[in-house]
């Protein structure tokens, strides 16, 4: 080898790391707001256990966390507007700038629900002003979910785009963690009372300062190549729609994956909490003990998974995920309603979360693949908050008004059914590991 060829190939490995890293340092800068992002959007429902009566002092347990429920749900039904509204600013203006505006918003909505009154202080105010809140988070949830999709599925390599995409629920599920340790934490360091008439207010304090540190980090990101070398420039929202109406099949096929996928998500991860308290029996501090080891095994299980799909593809994770759902919904749910072992509930969860993890850890770049760069954000993040908003979300009012009426086990087969949704629209669509749209790797 020549002297020249020898420095060439120096060069080149030089050049290969700084990519590696410069990638590695891009997705622990995204991935480390849309931490927190999650953190404080999740405080909500982990101890709404304790404040639910706060703000609807009803005097009974399952209507109280069903009020409370319809105001999480209200965050939810907000998300469409937030992804509409977010997706076509980081479509126009850049994937950076949307993630630090959604962190802006997210924080300053924690912080007004660590200081708003109770019901018993200011009366109905206090409920609206909760409202008012969550429908600021909705927005910038909304937003969020497509830019940091976008952002990590762009910045991400071809051979490992499923790994590094698989970040964006790594820290999703670390912030919904997050907030359970916060919980068991204060659970053992207040009394039930405690935290009931001040302790509740102390996460979402530690949201808003979380908030703006991510703020900082976020604001130094580098932008995509994907989104710096788009030519196409939109100067309308008509170009938009018209876009957007160019990719029909790509939007239902994100609308019947989300509609599932996140149904699962929310009951698996989030109601789960309330199921084992409010049915099953087990106290608030078990309950929270046994969903937080649950988690830590369903965050791990996503690089795995995203890893997997790397090797595999895409397609046959979601046909995996399809069948599994739809088989194992009825019987855990059904075993979970009776159970009175905590390592018994804890296994079967854990179990129901890593077949939830086929879905979650490659969900975000396969949207992201499938969309060209001028609409990707707003691809990605419209219909999957749609199908959140409709179906994902309303998981915990729906069980929980299905309890109250006394026909609980038909939400079981209620999220069944949306399961076999997932397998049809999964055996129907492409692979984007062989097929993406994102050209910049």
């Amino acid at each position: 080898m020549s002297v020249a060829e020898e420095a060439a190939a120096v060069g080149g490995t030089a050049a290969a790391t700084k990519t590696t890293r410069g990638r590695l340092k891009a997705v622990i800068g995204g991935s480390v707001g849309n931490l927190i992002e999650w953190y404080d959007w999740y405080v909500y429902s982990s101890f709404s256990l304790y404040f639910a009566s706060v703000f609807f002092p009803v005097g009974d347990q399952t209507t109280e966390f069903l009020y409370a429920a319809v105001v999480f749900s209200v965050g939810f039904i907000v998300r469409p507007v937030g992804s509409w509204l977010m997706g076509v600013y980081a479509d126009r203006y850049g994937r950076r700038p949307a993630l630090v505006l959604a962190m802006a918003v997210m924080g300053g909505s924690s912080l007004m629900i660590a200081f708003t009154p109770s019901y018993a202080s200011i009366g109905i105010a206090a409920p609206i002003l909760l409202m008012v809140a969550r429908i600021a988070q909705g927005l910038s949830v909304g937003g969020e979910y497509a830019a940091v999709a976008t952002y990590l599925s762009e910045i991400a390599g071809k051979e490992r785009r499923g790994f590094y995409g698989s970040f964006q629920y790594v820290t999703l599920i670390a912030g919904q963690l997050l907030a359970l340790l916060v919980l068991v934490a204060l659970q053992h360091n207040l009394t039930p009372e405690e935290l009931s008439d001040w302790g509740w207010r102390v996460p979402f304090a530690i949201g808003a300062v979380g908030a703006l540190v991510a703020f900082w980090i976020q604001s130094s990101l580098e932008e995509t190549e994907s989104f710096k070398n788009m030519k196409k420039k939109r100067e309308s929202a008509a170009d938009t729609w018209q876009l957007m109406r160019s990719h029909p099949k790509e939007l239902m096929f994100v609308l019947g994956m989300t509609m599932g996928g996140a149904l699962g998500f929310y009951v698996f991860s989030n109601y789960m909490q309330k199921f084992l308290v409010n049915t099953s029996g087990f106290t608030k501090d078990d309950a929270s003990l046994i969903m937080a080891m649950a988690m830590i095994v369903f965050m791990v299980a996503q690089p795995i998974m995203g890893w997997l799909s790397d090797k595999i593809g895409r397609k046959p994770m979601f046909v995996f995920y399809g069948i599994g759902a739809t088989l194992m919904t009825f019987p855990v749910m059904n075993y979970l309603q009776t159970a009175d072992s905590a390592m018994g509930a804890f296994l079967v969860i854990s179990g129901a979360l890593i077949i939830q993890s086929t879905y979650t850890s490659i969900s975000g770049q396969y949207k992201a693949e499938l969309f060209p760069t001028e609409i990707r954000a707003l691809g990605v993040g419209l219909p999957y908050a749609l199908g959140v908003a409709f179906i994902g979300g309303t998981a915990e009012a729906v069980a929980l008004k299905l309890k109250q009426m006394g026909y609980e086990t038909s939400f079981y087969w209620y999220v069944t059914f949306f399961m076999v949704i997932v397998l049809i629209t999964a055996a129907m669509m492409p692979d984007t590991k062989r097929h993406s749209r994102i050209k910049e790797d």
